[in-house]
């Protein structure tokens, strides 16, 4: 009886040195996630019987995202003998020794392929009844691909454009200059039966430029045998675009990030410049949903129907409640309710959250804050460690001093509680609902609930300072001008004639 199941193999043991990064090439981060998560994801789409994850630079890092992503996976570490065919040859050597299904293999760092292309090459695969079925692409310069060197002799046109059997893939060092001509690349995708590659990984050799075992040299093993090799050209030759450097990421993300963009955009959210915004993959966007230019949406944020986001505004895991305005804004594990508005130039750090149709102004951070519904925090002030009640007024330049050089301690602000200009509630300290402040107090003792708090001294006016400490400035010389000003008013008025009575 015939074996229906498919295994897939991922091949993420690379190096990646030209990322020159300390990062795995497969752990950089794409649209919010890493890499090889892409792939991953896409994989599991296909609802194999078993997935093998081949590694070797820096594993436990990528065994951490991959078990993440397939706990039911299969890890192997591959040895000493460099190549793709030994890492497949490995991964084979995991699979149940009863699997005699088919076995897809793919790289760990192609991002953009996606499941309707792998499925549509599964199909064929199997339609075909052929050896191996490999993916293709045409690219106006293959430098650095493998070629395809197809058996010409054969009257085998397609539509697509491509004809005759596949005979070879040569990598781009071993090829002659008639073969880098050759415009058709081999994806580094591809499809074959489980019982070809037990017969045939062994006879690998390394014998090459790179003294690898090429699983590409499978390809030429199984048409020596007499069995047909077929390719499969895709539609876009970005879907089975590899990442090796930061160029080809940077590019990569673009495209990405486009495609992103143009599938919120149908779902009903307004972009208005598409180019200047970033939408992570894990974003979530509600119908009516405005974003302005220079916008990035990071992570796992949420933002709710009739929003309007930016412009210039960064958003990293966050949720922003229904018809909440954020503006040129930094914010991270925020949560801004509905109605509420935030900026411009606001920072919200981590654990803040605006209750419905608060405000949070300009010039203003807020770290592990609740402001309740209704509450306000207008202007250059920081709230830090705090919970403000409902529809409280914090007045400008206010301070919540909530660090004594050792731990951080908390601010409770009541409800309906007005606040002057220039304070600093040193904490722990609480204030009362409905309580009031003056201007410039600095608040060390609990205010009790409808009280007024005010600890500024009687202002006091020492007349000609300037003149005796400052003789001769230009503050001087313009008090001397004022007094005289007023001298001279006061001689021309026209004198009051008293009250006659009459």
């Amino acid at each position: 009886m015939t074996d229906s199941r498919l295994a897939i193999i991922i091949l993420a043991a690379g190096q990646g040195t030209r990322m020159r990064s300390e990062t795995p090439k497969l752990l950089h981060h794409l649209a919010g996630i890493p890499i090889v998560s892409h792939v991953l994801a896409t994989a599991r789409e296909l609802d194999a019987a078993y997935t093998v994850a081949v590694v070797r630079h820096e594993r436990d890092l990528l065994v951490d995202v991959i078990t993440e992503q397939l706990p039911d996976g299969l890890v192997v570490d591959q040895d000493e003998t460099p190549g793709t065919g030994r890492a497949v040859e490995q991964a084979v050597d995991a699979l149940p020794a009863d699997f005699d299904g088919d076995v897809l293999v793919m790289n760990g760092d192609t991002p953009m392929l996606d499941v309707q292309t792998l499925a549509g090459l599964v199909d064929e695969h199997r339609r075909s009844r052929a050896a191996a079925t490999l993916l293709s692409a045409y690219l106006p310069d293959p430098s650095g691909y493998g070629r395809i060197v197809r058996h010409t002799d054969d009257d085998d046109s397609r539509a697509d454009g491509s004809a005759g059997r596949v005979d070879r893939i040569v990598e781009h060092r071993d090829a002659t200059d008639s073969e880098l001509a050759i415009a058709e690349i081999n994806a580094g995708v591809y499809m074959f039966g489980a019982s070809e590659l037990r017969d045939l990984l062994p006879q690998l050799s390394t014998h090459n430029a790179q003294g690898e075992k090429y699983l590409t040299d499978v390809i030429e093993l199984l048409r020596r045998a007499g069995s047909e090799v077929t390719a499969l050209p895709v539609a876009d030759s970005w879907l089975v675009a590899g990442i090796n450097d930061r160029a080809q990421l940077s590019e990569a993300a673009a495209k990405m990030n486009a495609l992103i963009i143009r599938g919120w955009q149908l779902a009903g959210v307004t972009v208005q410049d598409p180019l200047t915004t970033w939408i992570d993959l894990k974003a979530t966007l509600e119908p009516d949903v405005t974003v302005l230019p220079g916008t990035q949406i990071r992570g796992a944020t949420v933002i709710a129907r009739g929003a309007v986001v930016g412009p210039d505004t960064t958003l990293v895991d966050c949720e922003i409640g229904q018809g909440a305005i954020v503006k040129r804004t930094d914010a991270e594990l925020a949560v801004i309710g509905a109605g509420a508005t935030v900026g411009p130039f606001s920072y919200l750090r981590p654990n803040t959250v605006l209750g419905a149709g608060g405000k949070i102004g300009t010039f203003v951070e807020t770290k592990n804050a609740r402001i309740g519904a209704g509450s306000k925090v207008p202007h250059l002030s920081y709230v830090g460690d705090a919970h403000i009640g409902e529809k409280s007024n914090i007045g400008a330049a206010t301070i919540f001093a909530n660090y004594d050089g050792i731990v951080k301690n908390h601010t409770e602000v009541g409800s309906h509680v007005r606040t002057g200009s220039h304070n600093v509630f040193v904490a722990p300290v609480t204030i009362g609902d409905g309580a009031y402040s003056g201007a410039g107090t600095v608040v060390r003792k609990n205010v009790p609930p409808g009280s007024l708090a005010m600890n500024v001294a009687p202002q006091r006016n020492l007349e000609g300072w300037v003149a005796s400490h400052r003789e001769g400035s230009a503050a001087d010389l313009a008090a001397k001008r004022a007094e005289s000003a007023t001298a001279d008013n006061s001689t021309t008025a026209e004198p009051v004639a008293p009250d006659s009575g009459e």
